[in-house]
């Protein structure tokens, strides 16, 4: 069983900053890639930024600038160091990873950490 567990979520005011975390757990062989989506009310999942385990990159245009994501694999962790914030960055946060297992590659999901920028 894998799991993904994300921390960092909070209320945050406009300008400031968040640092959210990503922690997986289980049994794996490796883990490809790594990101980041959200969900605001009434709007679809979109993806925020994403991270190959050879460490390319990939960002929304919205936070191009904002948002950095890194990776620490010898703790199986993905991070996303979100500043500037802005009222439009509120949503709930989802964690995303590709697990390679002896079956094949297999997509799990995070439960969310809510970001709240409100003054």
């Amino acid at each position: 069983q894998v799991q993904l567990v994300e921390s960092g979520g909070g209320l945050v005011q406009p300008g400031g900053s968040l640092r959210l975390s990503c922690a997986a757990s289980g049994r794996f062989l490796a883990i490809n890639a790594m990101g980041w989506y959200r969900q605001a009310p009434g709007k679809q999942r979109e993806l925020v930024a994403a991270m190959t385990s050879g460490g390319s990159t990939n960002y929304a245009d919205s936070v191009k600038g904002r948002f950095t994501i890194s990776r620490d694999n010898a703790k199986n962790t993905v991070y996303l160091q979100t500043s500037s914030l802005k009222p439009e960055d509120t949503a709930v946060y989802y964690c995303n990873a590709f697990f390679m297992a002896f079956r094949g590659e297999y997509e799990y999901w995070g439960q969310g950490t809510q970001v709240t920028v409100s003054s």
